[in-house]
């Protein structure tokens, strides 16, 4: 539900904040006021394209607010919608405060609006919109259709990744035996081999400075004034107090360990020299890895993993022949459960189809439509079996051949069918908008129009733009547009009325203010026999 609508520097208004309610609305005022502003503004958040003619003379840019608040899971959530027009024709879109584009905003704004006049954004003239109408009113259950759509686009999917034609097939499968065969042929040990031969390298490349450092070494542990020798003595000269006992134990552990390490030393010194064969070796494989992971990966860890996917997919194409014939026999066995059922959707569709066009029409030939056919077509069932190209369509006047509601030319027409359309779908969304729903009718009609939009009232927020009092005075709720000059500027105000306000405007709509007194009472009047007619709901 629109709950406040915030406007600023948008046509005549330069700022209006309006908080709304449930039920219907109308929306009134003098010729030239700024009520299609209004509707501007609602059609603006829900992502209407932006005309920077909008925007009011002097001011920089329009902007446009509206708080929405819907249940969701049984909770409140409040959800806040904005746009920005500015004097250039550039426009900016928010959602929750945050940048948006207008196409989320559109998104978005059809959820929770919808818009019906001549040049408004009609949720209804979408043709998938007319289908899910049906669907609502016919109760059909889409999900097994939908799952079984989805078997057959996996199973296609699955044999395009097989391989296109044989050519294509057989370039794959040579470059992928190259591939395989290569890092296969490489046997690589471990992930870690190209690290563990680096290091081997570095000993490789320097083996006499190592050799000598190593005895080098042993000479610090173990010479005549070495390390060792000098642990020994410092352990023999704590030796007789048994007061410096933990010493003693300690540098025999210490003497111990200097022993292990000189003994380690010494034999790697023995065992190092210079391997110049084995050092090109190392170089050589070294290079081998490199040059894999240039072409498959990062680190040998990726080249591996790179080698195992490539095995599979060679795996999968070269036994292409076998897994065809399984997938098409998947995919007939698919098809034909897709068939039985788009047919069993069709068949619903169909039959559903002539009940929704007939309570249509019931509830169109009252709002001043009297001749009015409306009939909803259902694709042929040869060439779409599932029904999905559903249209509606609308013959207006007798005679006159039933076209699809894209080409109903009258605005106040089309917005008469779709409120028509609306009292039978009872349903999504919360919030609608009529524009010129009472074009060009009067009497029993305007009526008839009047009670139509208060019924839709009790299970909806709905708001018109109207001229007519009788459907002013049907409304919950009434806004008064109006405007005033001042210093040579003109400034539209739009404001709920309250009850005496309200019969007033009722009045100036029923005698334009001429015969103030009887049209006041005949205002009252109005109002009290058209807000307490019981409404019944027509299906």
């Amino acid at each position: 539900m629109l709950v406040e609508l915030a406007i600023e520097n948008l046509g005549v208004i330069e700022r209006v904040n309006l908080s709304l309610g449930r039920g219907f609305t109308a929306l009134t005022g003098e010729t030239g006021a700024g009520k299609t502003m209004l509707v501007e503004a609602i059609n603006l958040i829900v992502g209407a394209r932006a005309d920077a003619s909008v925007v009011r003379s002097g001011a920089e840019e329009a902007r446009v607010e509206a708080r929405f608040v819907r249940t969701v899971d049984g909770e409140e959530v409040e959800t806040i919608l904005a746009r920005v027009v500015a004097k250039e024709g550039r426009s900016r879109a928010y959602i929750d405060g945050r940048m948006a584009t207008v196409s989320q905003l559109s998104e978005m704004g059809e959820e929770l609006v919808d818009i019906h006049g001549q040049h408004a954004h009609q949720r209804l003239l979408g043709a998938a919109a007319q289908r899910e109408a049906l669907d609502r009113f016919a109760g059909v259950d889409l999900s097994a259709l939908k799952a079984a759509r989805e078997a057959v686009t996996h199973i296609d999917a699955s044999l395009a990744a097989l391989g296109g034609d044989e050519k294509t097939r057989a370039r794959e499968i040579d470059l992928l035996q190259f591939q395989v065969g290569e890092i296969i042929g490489a046997s690589i040990s471990s992930p870690s081999e190209e690290t563990d031969l680096g290091r081997e390298e570095d000993l490789l490349a320097d083996a006499t400075r190592y050799r000598e450092t190593l005895w080098a070494v042993a000479e610090f542990l173990g010479g005549e004034s070495g390390a060792g020798d000098a642990v020994g003595r410092a352990a023999r000269a704590v030796g007789p107090f048994d007061g410096l006992s933990s010493f003693r134990d300690r540098l025999a552990s210490l003497s111990a360990e200097i022993d292990d390490v000189l003994s380690e030393v010494r034999a790697a010194a023995e065992q190092s020299e210079e391997q110049p064969e084995r050092l090109e070796a190392v170089r050589q494989r070294r290079q081998m890895l490199r040059d894999l992971m240039r072409k498959y990966g990062d680190s040998l860890a990726d080249v591996i993993a790179f080698g195992d996917e490539a095995s599979a997919r060679l795996r999968e194409l070269t036994s292409y022949t076998e897994r065809v014939e399984a997938l098409n026999a998947e995919r007939v066995r698919a098809l034909a459960a897709l068939k039985a059922e788009q047919l069993k959707v069709g068949s619903q569709r169909r039959s559903r189809a002539g009940s929704l066009g007939a309570a249509v029409q019931k509830h169109l030939r009252t709002l001043a439509l009297p001749h009015a056919e409306v009939l909803v077509s259902v694709g042929d069932e040869k060439s779409d079996p599932a029904g999905d190209a559903v249209t509606f369509l609308l013959a207006a006047n007798p005679g006159s051949e039933p076209l699809p509601l894209t080409k109903v030319a009258s605005g106040g027409e089309l917005a008469r069918t779709m409120l028509a359309i609306r009292l039978v779908l009872t349903d999504e969304p919360a919030t609608m908008v009529f524009d010129e729903v009472d074009a060009g009718i009067g009497g029993a009609a305007a009526v008839a129009v009047a009670s139509a939009l208060r019924e839709l009232g009790r299970d909806h927020q709905v708001f018109a733009v109207t001229h007519l009092p009788q459907v002013a005075a049907s409304a919950h709720h009434h806004v008064m547009v109006s405007k005033a000059v001042v210093k040579g500027k003109t400034f539209g105000s739009a404001v709920a009325l309250g009850e005496e306000e309200r019969v007033a405007e009722v009045a100036r709509m029923l005698s334009g203010g001429v015969a103030d007194g009887s049209a006041l009472t005949h205002a009252r009047d109005l109002i009290a026999s058209l807000s307490s007619v019981p409404q019944k709901r027509k299906r």
